[in-house]
């Protein structure tokens, strides 16, 4: 089955081509010049979706060497992610799908990141532990099968890759944080502070990361750091408070790999590609353990993830007639499946 899909959550516009589940074309643009914000403005995410999405098909439909006639699905990403940005890639996604008379999926896009390592040649076994982080989501989930989760932690507050970008502006960084912290951390000493790891009693595997926000606002106070900044400084600063926050994701995971008996590992979402992250969890593989990362470009957002969870959702429905939209524009009582978890 050839499917095309779409991913507009927030500031990436991407557009992707698979033959099943595998990814034949992945286009990604993405809105840099949100940087001079220092976050993603809404609005004006919205408006370059509508400016760059037929022309980021059209390059994904060229280098997949498919013509728009071959396609028989569209996935697009329903939810979650910023309404108006959402709003640009559902609607182009099901009017393509209309008026080619095809099925059309919408995907969670936090299920779409649980499944990005199936990307490729990485096949794991189920059941799993799928540890979600990114710049708006902190997730530790247990995998039985095929859409069976158990959501056993999320974040209270901030997630881990806000975070990154909250201590980044304050370091006078820039934006995206997370990649600029990531790199002046391998030049800095990850023991000059030691900043706090939160322990939520409610339940041992949530995350909380406001408070080590709050923390390392303080400490840029106590030491005066509008006077006395320097590269080194900056550098040891962010090898502590990544160290802290590499820590608190590493504990609970592993806490909960023991519990619950999983030897294999997901970890993905945007701070997968962290390098320190990337060698803690990687050291569990002496352990026995099974660790896998996704592969380069899909980790942040992306459309061939969509069009993966499009693709296996289609495939192992029961009841393949609920993604046709004609047939639901005829059935007043027909509506989509919209629930993931």
């Amino acid at each position: 089955m050839i499917s095309l899909a779409i991913e507009t959550s927030c500031d990436e516009t991407s557009a992707a081509v698979l033959n099943d589940d595998k990814v034949m074309s992945n286009i990604i643009s993405s809105q840099l010049f949100h940087s001079r914000y220092g976050g993603v403005v809404p609005e004006v995410a919205s408006r370059e979706h509508l400016n760059k999405i037929i022309e980021i098909t059209e390059e994904a439909l060229e280098k997949a060497s498919v013509n728009l006639s071959q396609i028989e699905l569209v996935s697009t990403t329903s939810e979650p992610g910023l309404i108006g940005a959402l709003l640009v890639g559902l609607n182009f996604g099901k009017s393509l799908a209309m008026s080619l008379d095809i099925p059309f999926v919408p995907v969670n896009h936090v299920q779409a990141h649980l499944y990005s390592n199936f990307l490729g040649d990485q096949k794991k076994q189920f059941p799993f532990l799928g540890l979600i982080v990114s710049g708006g989501h902190t997730l530790l989930i247990l995998v039985e099968d095929f859409f069976n989760h158990k959501i056993l932690g999320s974040t209270i507050d901030d997630a881990a890759g806000e975070a990154f970008d909250k201590v980044a502006k304050l370091l006078g960084l820039g934006y995206p944080g997370g990649p600029l912290i990531d790199q002046r951390a391998r030049d800095g000493d990850k023991s000059f502070h030691k900043f706090p790891l939160a322990n939520v009693k409610e339940n041992e595997f949530d995350f909380s990361f406001s408070g080590i926000k709050t923390s390392v606002l303080y400490f840029l106070k106590k030491i005066n750091f509008e006077n006395y900044k320097s590269e080194k400084l900056i550098n040891d600063i962010c090898a502590s408070f990544q160290n802290a926050v590499v820590q608190s994701l590493f504990d609970k995971t592993l806490s909960a790999a023991k519990k619950y008996q999983v030897k294999d590992v997901s970890i993905s979402g945007g701070v997968s590609a962290n390098k320190m992250l990337q060698s803690r969890f990687n050291s569990l593989i002496r352990q026995g353990y099974n660790i896998y990362f996704p592969k380069p470009g899909y980790s942040t957002d992306n459309a061939a993830m969509i069009g993966l969870i499009g693709y296996y959702k289609y495939r192992f429905s029961e009841d393949k007639e609920k993604y046709f939209l004609e047939t639901l524009k005829h059935n007043a009582k027909a509506k989509l499946d919209y629930g993931i978890f």
